[in-house]
């Protein structure tokens, strides 16, 4: 699989979560998980600059922690911060009070407001708590560009293939993801379609 869309289904289990734009036009969202990184983060922030393109940054707390520096240049540039847990926590392998406090921990160096869990796991009781406070924001589209074997040309094909106006898209701030050399192709191809990308407010 290159990229995969959200099961519908999903929303029935959580119906507050954030998954399209709401009054999209032909907007797009594009959101980056599990930075910052020393080495792809700087380059996505270049990529994005040059095409005047705001974007969401899912960050881990222990990256976040490590690298301060590079959380400040992603809201210097006008990016928004979102919280991914501290450790990139799998909610179905945790208990639902070490999972909250997972989130809680990465909060002070992440964000209090927006959240997406990591994999997209998270139970009922998880995300009872959780919904109470934070803006849940999943995804329209994920691209599988971790994975190494994928180029980046099937990944622009993917997305170009089942974007639709209000897609929040779901990519990569990893190495792996950012040499594949597709963001800036995929953006370009995405505006010559007439589709724009937005920063919506996602405030609770």
């Amino acid at each position: 699989m290159v990229v995969s869309r959200l099961p519908s289904f999903i929303k029935w289990i959580y119906p507050e979560i954030v998954t399209v734009l709401s009054n999209s036009s032909r907007s797009l969202c594009l959101s980056f998980d599990d930075g910052p990184d020393p080495y792809s983060t700087p380059l996505i922030i270049k990529i994005l600059r040059a095409r005047n393109v705001k974007a969401v940054f899912f960050c881990t707390g222990r990256n976040a922690v490590e690298f301060p520096g590079i959380v400040k240049d992603l809201i210097s540039e006008g990016h928004l911060i979102g919280n991914h847990t501290f450790s990139h926590a799998d909610g179905f392998k945790l208990s639902t009070k070490k999972y909250v406090k997972e989130v809680s921990e990465a909060a002070a160096v992440t964000s209090a407001v927006l959240f997406r869990p990591p994999y997209g796991r998270l139970t009922p009781w998880q995300y009872r708590i959780l919904s109470d406070k934070y803006r849940i924001v999943f995804w329209d589209l994920m691209a599988f560009d971790f994975r190494g074997k994928i180029t980046g040309l099937r990944i622009t094909e993917g997305l170009l293939n089942k974007i639709k106006p209000g897609s929040i898209i779901a990519l990569h701030d990893k190495p792996v993801s950012v040499k594949k050399g597709f963001i800036e192709e995929f953006i370009d191809l995405c505006e010559a379609g007439s589709f724009s990308f937005v920063l919506p407010d996602f405030q609770k």
